[in-house]
């Protein structure tokens, strides 16, 4: 079958099923870390097309790939100098066919990551606009003058620390970056710039994509008038989205972000993809309203369909309360909305280690994200139970983790390579190539996929048999649902269309007992993945126990 051939199936696929996202498993892959086919020590697009089997085996829907655009690799592809064309690191542009062309093949989709919000300072367009002040590309940026004592124009904070603005002695006005001094952020103020980017976006779809992961979606449209955002109350102080030695913490940050205009290109953005059935995730980046935010983005049938919050990323271990208190906020802020929850990424520390988790524990938190509503994200190597790695000052690569050491070793720890093997460099590299961008970890040799691999009993398998869950319960993926918790034992609730789902998670230690009503009997799929069968009336449940019934 031709490209233009598979790409028109693969729309017709998404037209007969335009809600395939909801409630939809994606597996994100981190490309420079999942299979380095050259040898060169790094990951690339072949070798993600090599592995696509291994993705199609857990039975997720879908593949979120991290940037893979040419870029000068400050931020590891996060900074693109080129929107259209694949970083030679990564391959080529028919190697990103390829891929796409063998996923639809398994029945995967493909989600590319765009990041609209800003560039590198490589790229052409802010080499154009930086070179003086009067050129077609003038305004495509942030630009401002300085105040008079030629302090930057706002007290608006980088994410990555610092202020939000770099001096440019060319033009002798300061840029705005909400991120590293060399991701200068676009101006969505003008028009020829949410052109350009929709015509980004157009360009992937045409190539056969299914959907975007949107970065920083509400980062997009900053305040024209540049006003000085306000002090945040220090009760109020969270590090869900920033270290806590980041002052970033400190500032309510109602003008740098989250601006009404972005709901206009949102919508722009969602007309663009509509032809082609595809679907997006935006990544919401706010301590305090991300949950709004969520709800604001994917309401109705004009903006985007799902969107992530960082509630489940937090540092702290999720408890039946704060899950229960979660999903209730959901239900408040962002009742037509829908999420995307995942409890890893490649910002976060891996949650076995986040959260001090065993492996009994790490077992009930998978089954439980399959029982909640909204879509769900599994990070590479979560399914085989990878700690975070340690990774030492001199290897770390990370300009976020070098900028706070110590207090803050960055995201390299969830970004070292995917073992597939115990083999030298855990099967990521050829036994005689280069070192691996990162190391390593030993530690998670003995996890690896050959390790596991058709052992019934190892995390690797209880992730399908979990995931399976979800796939054979249309109830768990799109009904409607009632939480609660009562101490450490988590009740949820699914209902469709006459059907029903009870869970039932105990996230503690000891025991607990709980009266159930009569009619309920264990789902099919309960004993594979460990679950206890309820009794006469009652469930007996033990440290990280869960109950799995139907009617």
């Amino acid at each position: 079958m031709n490209m233009k051939a598979s790409i028109k199936g693969a729309i017709q696929a998404r037209a007969a099923n335009p809600d395939w996202w909801r409630g939809a498993v994606i597996y994100q892959v981190y490309p420079r870390s999942y299979q380095d086919s050259t040898g060169d020590g790094v990951g690339d697009l072949a070798g993600i097309t090599q592995r696509l089997d291994h993705i199609a085996s857990l039975g997720v829907d879908g593949v979120w790939i991290s940037p893979f655009f040419k870029s000068p690799m400050k931020d590891f592809g996060y900074d693109v100098s080129d929107y259209r064309d694949v970083d030679p690191m990564f391959g080529s542009l028919a190697d990103f066919d390829a891929l796409v062309a063998r996923a639809h093949e398994l029945g995967l989709k493909v989600l590319i990551d765009l990041v609209l919000s800003h560039t590198s300072d490589q790229h052409p367009w802010f080499v154009e606009s930086r070179a003086h002040r009067q050129n077609p590309k003038a305004d495509w940026y942030v630009w401002a003058e300085a105040k008079p004592d030629g302090t930057p124009p706002n007290n608006w904070l980088s994410i990555f620390g610092g202020s939000a603005w770099q001096w440019d002695g060319g033009r002798m006005q300061y840029y705005l970056h909400n991120f590293l001094t060399s991701q200068p952020d676009l101006n969505f103020h003008c028009p020829e710039v949410q052109d350009e980017l929709l015509g980004v976006a157009e360009f992937w779809l045409e190539r056969g994509v299914d959907g975007f992961r949107l970065d920083t979606i509400n980062f997009y449209v900053h305040d024209k008038q540049l006003r000085d955002n306000p002090p945040l109350d220090p009760a109020l102080r969270n590090d869900h989205i920033a270290p806590a030695v980041n002052p970033y913490n400190w500032q309510d940050h109602i003008y740098s972000k989250n601006q009404p205009e972005n709901l206009e290109f949102l919508e722009r953005l969602r007309a663009v993809m509509k032809p082609y059935g595809a679907a997006a995730v935006g990544e919401v980046g706010d301590a305090q309203r991300g949950l709004e935010i969520l709800g604001e983005y994917t309401r109705g049938e004009d903006r985007m369909q799902m969107c992530y919050a960082f509630e489940l990323l937090s540092k702290n271990l999720p408890t039946a309360a704060y899950i229960a208190e979660t999903m209730h906020k959901m239900e408040e802020v962002a009742a037509e909305g829908w999420a995307c929850w995942a409890f890893s990424n490649h910002d976060v520390p891996r949650h076995m280690s986040r959260w001090h988790l065993s492996d009994a524990a790490a077992r009930a938190y998978v089954v439980l994200m399959m029982c909640l509503r909204g879509s769900a994200c599994l990070y590479q190597g979560e399914e085989l139970g990878l700690p975070e790695a340690d990774v030492a000052f001199e290897d770390l690569q990370d300009p976020y983790g070098i900028q706070f050491w110590p207090e803050f070793k960055g995201r390299d720890g969830c970004r070292t390579p995917m073992v597939w093997d115990g083999g030298v460099h855990g099967g990521f590299s050829h036994g005689n190539a280069a070192r691996p961008w990162l190391p390593v970890a030993p530690e998670h040799l003995p996890k690896s996929v050959a390790e596991q691999e058709g052992d019934p009993d190892s995390m690797l398998e209880h992730y399908r048999r979990a995931v399976a869950l979800r796939k054979a319960h249309e109830v768990l993926a799109r009904g409607a649902q009632q939480i609660e918790a009562e101490g450490d034992l988590l009740v949820i609730r699914r209902t469709l269309e006459g059907r029903e789902v009870l869970a039932l998670f105990h996230l503690g230690e000891g025991e607990v007992v709980r009266d159930i009503d009569e009619g309920w009997s264990a789902l099919d799929e309960a004993r594979a993945l460990g679950a206890v069968a309820p009794g006469e009336g009652r469930v007996t449940l033990g440290p990280w126990g869960f109950a799995l019934m139907g009617r």
